[in-house]
């Protein structure tokens, strides 16, 4: 499958270019060209299959073009040692619990899914090392570094913002070394995450070091995150709870939602989604005048959702 830019400037790019690469050369977002719709005989079994087997359906739709299916297989199972169960809470109200990964953030999912795809293009291109950039307000940074912790040929840089993120987020990518560092940033996630893009986009800087992307604007980070949609949906019918069923879904830079949106548009029967901003709600503001207006992020206790230049938002 090929990739296009959001930004419609640069060439369309393979799987492997678009997840080495991160970002395109004209600095937009790489967009599969066609989202496969599933046959419905697939949502009829989902309810008994396990999160591994739904999870393959769903890359292989992505990637089963570009990635031979024992690869694909390997991977997905490799990356989902841990089940993500949908809780009861109250009423008609259900929990998709995305904490039981190896650093309890949701993005465990996307970000060990994205080490095992990338380090399989390295080890395919004979390359020594490849760098990855990465911001972080918390959460990504520790999925991230967990995720590609001890890769060969991966060397991982996380960016963070001085005194905002938790002190348990700092020690889960500040103490790991090996192929890991962390480099703490006056300023705020914003700011790291406009350091990362100005790297990429430094022509000299490319031609020293492989530079490539693990935040969410890496296809190879995104797209795995529809998984978890597809499995609470297959749980949920397994109760009988599936009808008309919302997400609500907590959004900073818009990657997780973006996900499930793509699930929907390959056939799961989801109703709609809600966006759920904190005070950092430029993605509101621009629902409700169509003028999109970035502005510097607010602190808040939620600090993975501190974003106010959401880099999905093309998307």
């Amino acid at each position: 499958m090929k990739y296009y830019s959001t930004n419609r400037l640069a060439p369309l790019a393979t799987l492997e270019e678009a997840v080495v690469k991160g970002l395109a050369g004209d600095k937009g977002l790489y967009m599969p060209e066609k989202i496969k719709a599933l046959p419905s005989s697939f949502f009829e079994k989902m309810k008994d299959m396990s999160f591994q087997e739904i999870s393959y359906v769903v890359a292989d739709a992505f990637f089963g073009e570009d990635v031979d299916a024992d690869t694909l297989k390997q991977i997905v199972y490799d990356t989902l040692p841990f089940d993500a169960p949908v809780v009861h809470v109250n009423d008609s109200i259900y929990s998709l619990e995305l904490y039981h990964g190896p650093t309890l953030a949701f993005k465990d999912v996307g970000g060990r899914f994205m080490a095992r795809l990338l380090g399989h293009f390295i080890r395919k291109q004979g390359k020594k090392e490849v760098n990855v950039l990465v911001a972080t307000s918390g959460d990504t940074g520790s999925a991230v570094a967990n995720g590609f912790l001890g890769v060969p040929g991966i060397h991982v840089y996380v960016l963070y913002p001085k005194g905002k993120v938790s002190p348990i987020q700092e020690c889960q990518f500040t103490t790991l070394g090996q192929n890991i560092t962390a480099l703490e940033i006056e300023g705020t996630f914003d700011d790291c995450q406009a350091l990362v893009k100005t790297a990429f986009m430094d022509k000299e800087l490319n031609a020293h070091m492989q530079l490539t992307s693990a935040n969410s604007i890496n296809v190879a980070r995104f797209l795995p995150q529809a998984f978890y949609y597809f499995y609470a949906y297959a749980q949920l019918a397994k109760m009988g709870k599936a009808d008309n069923l919302v997400f609500c879904v907590p959004s900073g830079n818009f990657g997780n939602i973006t996900a499930g949106l793509f699930g929907m548009r390959m056939g799961l029967p989801v109703k709609r989604f809600i966006a759920a901003n904190n005070r950092n709600d430029v993605f509101l503001q621009y629902l409700q005048t169509g003028i999109y207006t970035p502005r510097p992020s607010v602190t808040t206790i939620a600090n993975a959702m501190d974003v106010g230049d959401p880099s999905n938002f093309a998307r």
